[in-house]
């Protein structure tokens, strides 16, 4: 006798309900440290060995202390998942709505920086705080996809009574960590969750493949950044005597000349323009460049930092700096916040604190946790004419604004006080 698709599905709901019933009797009994009566999956298993030595309580809320708005964006715009953001969207949104579940994805702390999908099940994860800024590893919520997948470094799918903290057995997810593809380092997790009712074996797979989607797609923008920096490194290379590199802000090579190649060259955590001692080289002269650094072995006497910066904002659609130095020019495109927070700089040769800035840039003298991120992005180009304590151009530093033809239109879409007092000024 042929069995009906609808048959099918019925059998399969038994068998997973006796599964979950298995898997719950499991833990109960391991919660009580008796015998349990089938062996979890290994990977469950482990992770409520983990859970149990850090001593989460099985019965406890799964919300945790959100981050700052500050602090989600700013971490947003640290990680490199944010550039893949509209592969991984594509990849697992629109399927997530449709079968009732969301997609989450958080950096290497197990934070929720991003989360899409179908709207109520959004409004549902708001309950058990799976929600932008909250904390996911097992350390703070128990056996769940983000975190176990976290602490194993490979995909999981944990499902119903698999969590270990009871208010989560409502619930599957599965989930993939991405790594950078060019060192293997971890840099997030992405992860489907939904109503347990929506679990289906086929999501691990689809999750992992997504997130090999994002590595590859990591690997081409990380070539194509290489390209670029190589474009304008290579020109002033070849007017240099002596050893020099140019490298991208990870260290990876972009051009070469007076020595042998290298496939990465190591900095510190925080570089800075000038001197520095680099283990692998000796003492070095370190200047930044678009995407990168210009390194000079200090094989002699050296050069002094650039002299002249040119702010160009003639054109809203072309902002840009460049920065003339002894060996060479080069360009910056300019966001318009960065290209308001120059302009307020190039206003005040004397400096301006963060809360002068925060007042110029958004007429709140508070925000000054905004103004520091983005002058520190700024500052991964420009440290080399950039001062700080208080924030201005360098000493020395000569600095001219190209204003466009009717100063109407200066920054035409900035409602920057500092900028719109200048269009009324005109």
């Amino acid at each position: 006798m042929e069995t009906s698709p609808v048959d099918v599905m019925r059998l399969a709901a038994q068998e997973s309900g006796r599964a979950n019933r298995l898997v719950h009797r499991a833990r109960e009994a391991r919660m009580a440290g008796d015998r349990m009566p089938a062996a979890p999956r290994a990977e469950i298993g482990a992770s409520w060995d983990r859970v149990l030595r850090s001593g989460i309580d099985p019965e406890q809320s799964t919300h945790s202390v959100l981050l700052e708005l500050d602090e989600v964006e700013h971490r947003r715009r640290s990680s490199t998942l944010g550039e893949v953001m509209p592969l991984l969207s594509d990849g697992l949104v629109s399927i997530a709505d449709a079968s009732q579940q969301i997609m989450v994805v958080t950096d290497v702390e197990g934070r929720v920086l991003w989360r899409q999908g179908n709207t109520g099940i959004l409004r549902r994860a708001d309950d058990i705080c799976l929600a932008e800024g909250a904390a996911w590893s097992e350390e703070i919520t128990g056996t769940n996809a983000i975190g176990t997948a976290l602490a194993s470094r490979a995909p999981v799918q944990v499902h119903s009574a698999e969590h270990f903290v009871r208010s989560l057995h409502g619930w599957t997810c599965a989930a993939a960590p991405v790594r950078d593809p060019r060192d293997g380092r971890l840099m997030g997790i992405v992860d489907i969750s939904g109503p347990a009712a929506t679990f289906h074996p086929t999501t691990l797979a689809l999750v992992g493949s997504v997130a090999r989607l994002a590595e590859s797609e990591i690997r081409n923008r990380h070539l194509q950044s290489i390209d670029r920096l190589r474009s304008v490194a290579a020109p002033m290379l070849c007017r240099l005597g002596g050893r020099a590199l140019a490298v991208d802000g990870n260290g990876w090579l972009a051009a070469v000349t007076g020595m042998p190649p290298v496939d990465r060259l190591p900095l510190p955590k925080s570089v800075q323009p000038g001197r520095v001692w680099l283990p692998s080289l000796g003492m070095c002269r370190v200047e930044p460049l678009p995407g990168g650094w210009l390194v000079q072995v200090a094989d002699g006497a050296m050069d002094s930092p650039p002299r002249r910066v040119v702010l160009d904002l003639s054109l809203p659609r072309g902002l840009a700096v460049n920065v003339i130095s002894p060996v060479g020019t080069w360009t910056q495109r300019l966001s318009p916040r960065h290209a308001e927070l120059l302009y307020a700089l190039a206003l005040h040769p004397e400096g301006r604190t963060a809360s002068e800035l925060a007042e110029d840039l958004f007429g709140d003298p508070t925000r000054t946790v905004t103004v520091r991120a983005e002058i520190s992005r700024l500052r991964r180009h420009l440290a080399e004419v950039l001062a700080h304590r208080p924030y201005r151009f360098g000493e020395g530093v000569e600095v001219e604004v190209i204003r466009p033809e009717h100063p109407g239109d200066l920054l035409p879409r900035s409602k920057a006080p500092v900028v719109v007092a200048a269009r009324r000024a005109s």
